[in-house]
């Protein structure tokens, strides 16, 4: 068994995140030459960097409060003001979140988080995973990059024909005809797929983006404003998506949802075919990637 040492396991979760803001801070500072900032290099200096007092006048910060900040003190931060260190520290976005993450601030991002410039690689590795459909989406289930086994698997939400445009996945399942919706277990996913999206939207509670998208959904759909009126919240996990392709009837997959930390409010989703007649189906769609879904055509 291992022993943990004492001091760790009872040093107070705020104690020891100000003894981490101090260190951070100050192995940032010592990063900064007074050349970068337009100060003289002045008289030898004991430590590399910047000193306390001179960040603190570039900031527009008082020297004593930084001094505190840089000693571990429980005293308080404004984002304002960390801000203005960030910027004099020369801080990028990802340093810049770790600070007030340290400071107890809640990290604001600019832009929209739903849709995130997403990496270049992202694309190629969704292609390397043919013929497995796979896709990126946002909490809002908006496709945001798919590859080649999706789109023939689940055209209704890459090539929408409904005059609302959206490349949804939940907006497909919810109005594209049953007639020829590929989405077949209905009656076990729609209500998690809603409780997913309650959870997210619980994040943007009055969001316009969000506020929209939930009241056009319920305005075509009876369905979903039935499921979204009972107020469930669902956790993503793994789950049985069963789909309906004219050319080759009934297709069963595992869904598994990976999360991207570059774009933490977006996810990847894998189909992987439950046995070796969904295998079958779905190779015989990567060969045969214009046969319709379908076999007629709402227009």
């Amino acid at each position: 068994m291992t022993v943990l040492d004492e001091r760790t396991s009872t040093t107070p979760a705020p104690e020891k995140r100000r003894t981490e803001l101090a260190a951070f801070l100050r192995a940032c500072r010592a990063r900064i030459t007074p050349e970068a900032v337009g100060l003289p290099p002045g008289p030898r200096r004991r430590t590399p960097g910047l000193r306390r007092e001179e960040l603190a006048q570039l900031a527009g910060v008082g020297v004593t409060w930084y001094t505190w900040l840089e000693q571990g003190r429980p005293i308080n931060a404004s984002e304002q003001v960390l801000e203005a260190v960030a910027r004099t520290l020369r801080l990028d976005g990802t340093e810049r979140d770790h600070l007030f993450r340290l400071a107890g601030l809640s990290v604001v991002r600019t832009g929209d988080p739903a849709f995130p410039t997403l990496e270049p690689a992202t694309q190629l590795i969704l292609d390397q995973l043919n013929p497995l459909p796979a896709a990126v989406s946002n909490g809002r289930y908006d496709l945001l990059a798919h590859n080649a086994a999706y789109d023939t698997l689940f055209p209704g939400a890459t090539r929408p024909r409904s005059p609302s445009g959206r490349r949804n996945s939940m907006w497909c399942a919810f109005t594209v005809p049953s007639c020829c919706n590929p989405f077949l277990n209905r009656e076990t996913e729609l209500p998690r797929m809603v409780g997913v999206l309650r959870g997210a939207y619980g994040r943007h509670v009055g969001e316009p983006a969000w506020e929209e998208y939930i009241r056009d959904l319920a305005a075509a759909s009876p369905e979903f404003r039935e499921l979204w009126a009972r107020q469930e919240v669902a956790p993503p996990r793994s789950s049985l998506k069963v789909f309906r392709h004219a050319a080759v009837g009934d297709l069963r997959f595992q869904a598994a949802y990976l999360t991207m930390p570059t774009a933490p409010e977006c996810y990847l989703v894998v189909y992987t075919p439950e046995g070796p007649a969904d295998r079958a189906g779905l190779e015989w769609l990567a060969a045969h990637p214009d046969s319709p879904p379908a076999d007629h055509r709402h227009d």
